[in-house]
């Protein structure tokens, strides 16, 4: 069996992990081209860097959040359907991966901008005197986000609800179980691994976008993908850059392994 596995971890290493070694040892080579710590030290010590960790922190956080609130209940509704109406509305949560990732974001440009479509409908309903300030900022990077990330978010959490057996909530009415009472201490906690493992899917991918916040955040939203790609391209530093990204390759790795644990914990109680 180790014979027949071997050409698969030979590409495996080839193309994983040698190149994420190699990204590991730039991150130790100083500008003066020694081996050294300081790298890492400045991401530790000076502002910009600590700003920008906050800022992709904040964007992951929000649009986890707000992936959660609009996702939840679709999934929750995709699972009551029956499965022909369930296919149907699933295909149209799967049309945007049918578009490329840049189209999609140029659209929300298009459509967030001052003289939008948004601003526009709402300048025309009389519930805005002047435009909304929705691109080139916070509010336009977490619009774009959210719309991209939502099917990450619906589809463990609709796979998961699908499996909870529907005799589990007809138990609770039975037993005098209010709708929602069944609901808050049956179905919830029975569709927490799902729940957890998309909103953790969702949150580590937040953490490497890069062509979203460029163009819907303007220049004024800067994460740490966009901090890596300027240490290459304008300043030709590969220490700095591969210190940041080993760092959001170990924040990530965590996380994941963090959620894989809770949903381990999960399931064993259920």
């Amino acid at each position: 069996m180790l014979r027949l596995a071997l050409p698969a971890l030979a590409i495996v290493i080839i193309l994983m992990v040698a190149p994420i070694g190699w990204l590991f040892s730039l991150s130790f080579v100083s500008e003066g081209g020694g081996l050294s710590l300081e790298n890492y030290s400045r991401i530790l010590t000076e502002g910009a860097y600590i700003s920008i960790f906050v800022t992709t922190f904040k964007v992951a956080v929000l649009v986890t959040v707000f992936c959660v609130l609009l996702g939840y209940p679709v999934s929750y509704v995709l699972a009551m359907l029956p499965d022909r109406w369930a296919q149907l509305l699933l295909l149209a949560v799967l049309v945007p991966f049918w578009t490329s990732l840049l189209v999609r974001t140029y659209a929300w440009l298009v459509l967030l901008q001052r003289r939008g479509i948004v601003n526009e409908t709402l300048d025309a309903l009389g519930l805005i005197e002047r435009p909304l300030a929705l691109v080139n900022n916070m509010t336009g990077v977490v619009i774009g986000m959210v719309h991209i990330m939502l099917p990450f978010l619906i589809m463990p959490l609709y796979a998961s609800m699908k499996s909870i057996d529907g005799n589990f909530m007809r138990a609770a009415a039975n037993l005098g179980s209010s709708p929602g009472h069944a609901f808050r201490h049956v179905f919830l906690p029975l569709s927490m691994p799902g729940l957890i493992a998309g909103t953790m899917m969702v949150f580590v991918m937040c953490l490497g976008f890069y062509i979203t916040p460029s163009l819907l955040g303007g220049g004024k939203v800067q994460m740490i993908a966009q901090r890596i790609e300027q240490s290459v391209s304008l300043f030709p530093t590969w220490g700095p850059a591969s210190a940041l990204a080993v760092v959001l390759l170990v924040l990530t790795a965590g996380f994941l392994a963090l959620s894989w644990l809770i949903v381990r914990r999960l399931t064993a109680n259920q």
